[in-house]
C-alpha cells in the first residue's frame, strides 16, 4: 500500500527491539513485503534477508550491525531500523534509539521478556522513545499472550494495554480479535491479507470482556476517556483509539499486539498500530543543541535552519557513507554544511534513500527525514551537521566503555600498516571499538563490548580487508619492585681512554618507598662532596636504571634511593660521569635488594540482580579480588572489588552467562599490588 508521503505528520521514525532470536529480523522483513517494498520473503534461516546482509550475519544468523529501510504504509512513511539483540552490539542500539522517535518491541510469546529484552527497554526508557509490543510466535508450541505480557508487566514495569486478543493457540493460531473496533482479523494459509469479520461467537464473550478490562486501564489513565466513560460506562473505538495514541506517546501506557512473522499473521495491524499511535516528528519534543555556551532550540521545520545528527558511518573502502537524522530545515545535493563538532565545512555529495545495502538516489531530505550522505570527509557517530549561518551542536548518544581486550598483529610483515588503517577503519564505524598501543608491551590492544563483539571485528579485518591476524591475550604490564632494601652501595665509575676521562663515585641507599608510589630521590651529601649539578646528574642515571629489573626486566617502582656520598676529580668528573655512575650504581644496588613483582589491579563495579549476588561473589574471589563494598537498591546489587587486570580476560562472558545477560560491570585502574609467586629473595649479607 505505497503512498505519497506529503507531510511531517505522515512520517514515523522507528526501532525494532528485542532479545537474539525473538524475531525481529523476520518482522522487519514482512513489514517490507507487506508494504510492497519487497516482492519476496527473506529468511533469516536462508540467509536471503534484506537487512541482514552483512557475509556475518547470514553466516549467524544474528543481527550485527543496525540496518535502516524505508516504506511506506496508509499514506505514511516508515524510517525503520533493525537493531541488533546481542548484548555485544548495544551500543548499535544506543545510537539507533538516539535519532528514533518510536521503537516496537518484540517479545517471544514462549519466553516474555528475555534479559537483553529488559536491556534494551531500559535504553528506551533512557531516550524517553515511546513504545509498542508485538508478542510473536504466537504459532509456537507454549505459546500465551497472557503469561508473556504477565512477564512484561512484572519485569519491565510498563502499563501493557493489550488490543487484540489470538484466535486459536500454538500451531492453530489462525488471527485475532481487534478489541478496539471489535472485529476478527484471520489470515487463511497462503492469504497474504487478513480477513476482517465478525468475532467469532465461541470468544464473544470473552472479546467483550477483555473489551471491558481494556476501557477501563484507558479511563483509569486518561482524563477524556474516563469522561466518557462515565457519562456513557463505555468508550467508542475512535475515543479508545485517541486515547491509547497519547497514552503511548506520553510513556503512560504500552500498547501489546500479538501474532506470528514467520506466518504472515499480524503485521498489518502492527503497521495500523505504528501509523495510529506511534508519534511522528511534529509530535515529539524539539531538540535542543547549543553553541558557545547559548542553547538553541530546533523545531521539525523544513524552513528552519538546517540541523542534523550522524549516528552511524560505513567507511568502506570506496568511499563513506554517513547517516544522518534531520531534525530541522532542509539539506539538497551538493550543499554545504557546517560541521560543528569538528568545526569545520562540508560538502554534501550525494543523498541516499537507504534499503539496507541498497540505496536510492534523493535530491533533498527535509526535516524528520533519516537519510545517509555521501561526501563527508571529518563526520564521525554523533557528529552534528548545521546551517553554517546558525551553528549548533547536539547531543551525541552516549558511548559505553569496552570491558574486553585481545591483543592484535599482522601475520605478515608487509600487513603491519595495513593493519593499523584498518583498525582505524573499524573505530570509525563503530565507536565501542577502542585501539591502542600498550606503550610497555608494545601490543595493539583492540577492546570491544564483548568477546562476540571482538570476533566479528577480528573477522571483518580478514574478510573485507584481506589481512591476516593472529589473536591473543593481551599482555599485562608487571612492574618490580623493593620489598627490602640495602645501605652503602658504593659504585666507582672510573674511565680514562686517551683524552678527557670519566670519573665519578658514588654511594647510594635503597629502600622501599613505603606507602609512597614510583621513584623518590634525594641527596644527603654534606660539605660540597658532590656538586648539586652532578646530584641532578645521579637521579638522571638512577631514572634511567628503573627501566628494566634485576628479576624479569620489568619497569622498577615503589623505591626511595638516597645519595649519601660520592666523590669527584677536578679535571674528569662530569655530568654525563655521574649520570653514567648513578645508572650503574643503582642497578648494582637493585641486585642486592630484596626485590618482589607487582601487577596492575583495577576496582571493578559490578551490577547484577539480587539473587546473583552470590555467584559473582564467589567468581570474583576465584579471581584473586577482595571485595571492598556492596549495597542493594531497588532488587539490584552492587558489589565493589579490587581484581588483578590479568584475572579479568573473559569476566563479561562468565558475568552475562551467570546473570543471564544483565549483570553489567566498570573498572577503573587502582595502581599496583603484590603479584602471587615465591618470597622474594634475601639481600646477600654483609
Amino acid at each position: 500500500m505505497r503512498s505519497t508521503v506529503s507531510s511531517l505528520a505522515a512520517v514515523r521514525n522507528l526501532g525494532i527491539l528485542a532479545h537474539v532470536d525473538a524475531g525481529k529480523t523476520t518482522v522487519t522483513e514482512r513489514i517490507l513485503y507487506a508494504t510492497g517494498t519487497t516482492h519476496k520473503r527473506g529468511e533469516v534461516h536462508d540467509g536471503t534477508t534484506v537487512t541482514d546482509f552483512d557475509p556475518q550475519e547470514r553466516d549467524r544468523g544474528i543481527t550485527i550491525f543496525a540496518a535502516s529501510v524505508s516504506c511506506a504504509w496508509d499514506g505514511c512513511r516508515i524510517n525503520l531500523i533493525d537493531t541488533p539483540g546481542h548484548v555485544d552490539f548495544a551500543d548499535e542500539v544506543e545510537r539507533s534509539l538516539r535519532v528514533l522517535d518510536g521503537a516496537v518491541a518484540v517479545f517471544d510469546a514462549v519466553a516474555g521478556v528475555e534479559p537483553q529484552s529488559e536491556s534494551v527497554w531500559r535504553q528506551a526508557d533512557r531516550h524517553g522513545v515511546p513504545r509498542i509490543a508485538f508478542v510473536n510466535k504466537m504459532d509456537r508450541a507454549g505459546a500465551d499472550l497472557d503469561t508473556a505480557v504477565a512477564s512484561v508487566r512484572e519485569r519491565l514495569h510498563p502499563t501493557p494495554l493489550v488490543v487484540q486478543l489470538p484466535i486459536g493457540a500454538e500451531d492453530g493460531f489462525v488471527g485475532v480479535v481487534d478489541l478496539v473496533r471489535m472485529r476478527a482479523l484471520v489470515w487463511s494459509d497462503g492469504s497474504e491479507a487478513a480477513e476482517a469479520g465478525p468475532v467469532p461467537d465461541d470468544l464473544r464473550d470473552e472479546a467483550v470482556l477483555r473489551r471491558r478490562l481494556l476501557e477501563e486501564a484507558v479511563a483509569e489513565r486518561h482524563p477524556a476517556a474516563l469522561e466518557e466513560f462515565c457519562d456513557r460506562e463505555t468508550l467508542s473505538a475512535a475515543t479508545l483509539a485517541s486515547a491509547l495514541c497519547d497514552l503511548t506517546r506520553t510513556g503512560d501506557g504500552v500498547v501489546v499486539l500479538c501474532g506470528s512473522a514467520y506466518r504472515d499473521r499480524g503485521i498489518e495491524p502492527l503497521l495500523d498500530a505504528v501509523v495510529a499511535y506511534l508519534p511522528s516528528p511534529l509530535d515529539v519534543p524539539a531538540v535542543w543543541g547549543t553553541w558557545d555556551g547559548t542553547e538553541h532550540e530546533r523545531a521539525a521545520d523544513p524552513a528552519a535552519p538546517f540541523a542534523a545528527l550522524a549516528f552511524k558511518v560505513n567507511a568502506a573502502a570506496t568511499g563513506r557513507l554517513t547517516y544522518l537524522r534531520v531534525y530541522s530545515g532542509t539539506i539538497e545535493k551538493g550543499a554545504t554544511v557546517w560541521d560543528a563538532t569538528a568545526r569545520r565545512t562540508e560538502r554534501i555529495g550525494r543523498i541516499l534513500r537507504v534499503q539496507a545495502d541498497r540505496q536510492a538516489p534523493l535530491q533533498r531530505a527535509l526535516a524528520g527525514d533519516i537519510v545517509a550522505v555521501v561526501g563527508l570527509k571529518s563526520a564521525r557517530a554523533g557528529s552534528t551537521l548545521c546551517d553554517p549561518g546558525a551553528p549548533l551542536v547536539l547531543e551525541p548518544p552516549g558511548v559505553a566503555e569496552p570491558v574486553v581486550s585481545v591483543a592484535v598483529e599482522a601475520r605478515r610483515r608487509t600487513d603491519a600498516d595495513r593493519l593499523a588503517s584498518s583498525l582505524a577503519r573499524l573505530t570509525e564505524e563503530d565507536p565501542s571499538l577502542v585501539v591502542r598501543t600498550d606503550p610497555e608491551t608494545g601490543q595493539t590492544v583492540l577492546s570491544g563490548m564483548g568477546e562476540l563483539h571482538l570476533e566479528v571485528a577480528v573477522e571483518k579485518l580478514r574478510q573485507s580487508q584481506g589481512i591476516d591476524v593472529n589473536v591473543g591475550r593481551p599482555r599485562v604490564a608487571l612492574r618490580e619492585t623493593v620489598v627490602r632494601g640495602v645501605s652503602g652501595v658504593l659504585y666507582r665509575h672510573v674511565k680514562q681512554d686517551g683524552g678527557a676521562g670519566q670519573f665519578a663515585h658514588v654511594l647510594l641507599d635503597v629502600e622501599p618507598a613505603g606507602s609512597e608510589s614510583g621513584f623518590a630521590f634525594r641527596s644527603a651529601v654534606v660539605g660540597g662532596r658532590v656538586p648539586q649539578e652532578y646530584v641532578r646528574a645521579v637521579e638522571a642515571g638512577c631514572r634511567d636504571a628503573l627501566a628494566e629489573g634485576p628479576l624479569a626486566g620489568h619497569p622498577v617502582t615503589g623505591l626511595r634511593v638516597t645519595l649519601t656520598d660520592g666523590a669527584t676529580h677536578p679535571k674528569d668528573s662530569s655530568e654525563t660521569a655521574f649520570r653514567t655512575a648513578g645508572r650503574l650504581g643503582l642497578r648494582e644496588a637493585l641486585r642486592a635488594c630484596a626485590m618482589g613483582v607487582l601487577e596492575p589491579v583495577v576496582e571493578v563495579t559490578v551490577t547484577v540482580p539480587e539473587e546473583a549476588v552470590g555467584g559473582v561473589l564467589g567468581d570474583l574471589a576465584a579471581r584473586r579480588g577482595r571485595v571492598s563494598g556492596q549495597a542493594v537498591r531497588a532488587g539490584t546489587a552492587v558489589v565493589t572489588a579490587t581484581v588483578p587486570l590479568a584475572e579479568l580476560f573473559g569476566y563479561a562472558t562468565r558475568l552475562r552467562s551467570r546473570t543471564q545477560g544483565r549483570g553489567t560491570f566498570t573498572t577503573r585502574p587502582a595502581g599496583y599490588a603484590p603479584a602471587p609467586g615465591p618470597a622474594p629473595s634475601p639481600a646477600p649479607a654483609g
